[in-house]
């Protein structure tokens, strides 16, 4: 399926930002394609175009802020908060399959399915394909801490 999303917190210097992120990642992780657009003091990155609104089976607002609504008219919506975006992805992306029509049951057969090969493949393997759908978040080394130590020190 096909998604676009909105995030957006008052301050917009990190929380939005992480909300895209957890949103894209849970998405690809889950085979559905996912635009975000990132709302906060900064302005907007990576608007979406009304085409990319045209194509997506469902809508998902995930802001602390009034996100306009009139562009998705017609569209499932599914409201949440950042912080439902940042700790529940999940979540927030099976209510949108759901709004959408879909069966968000089969997507998690299909996850459980793809748990049970990685078993069957040896512990070894099924432990390094685990850490790889658990990270979140990219290259710490990037992370808004690291960058301000850096300057800082």
């Amino acid at each position: 399926m096909k998604f676009v999303a909105v995030t957006s917190c008052p301050t917009g210097i990190a929380h939005s930002q992480m909300a895209a992120e957890n949103l894209a990642q849970v998405a690809e992780a889950n085979g559905h394609e996912i635009d975000v657009e990132v709302q906060g003091a900064m302005g907007q990155e990576n608007e979406l175009s009304s085409e990319d609104v045209e194509a997506a089976d469902a809508v998902i607002i995930a802001a602390d802020t009034s996100v306009s609504q009139d562009r998705f008219g017609g569209k499932p919506l599914v409201d949440g908060t950042v912080k439902d975006a940042v700790n529940d992805a999940e979540g927030l992306l099976e209510e949108a399959i759901e709004a959408a029509g879909g069966d968000a049951a089969t997507s998690a057969v299909d996850t459980d399915a793809t748990t049970a090969d990685r078993a069957d493949s040896g512990p070894e393997e099924a432990a390094a394909d685990a850490d790889e759908t658990v990270k979140r978040g990219g290259d710490p080394s990037k992370g808004l801490f690291a960058r301000l130590k850096r300057l800082l020190s």
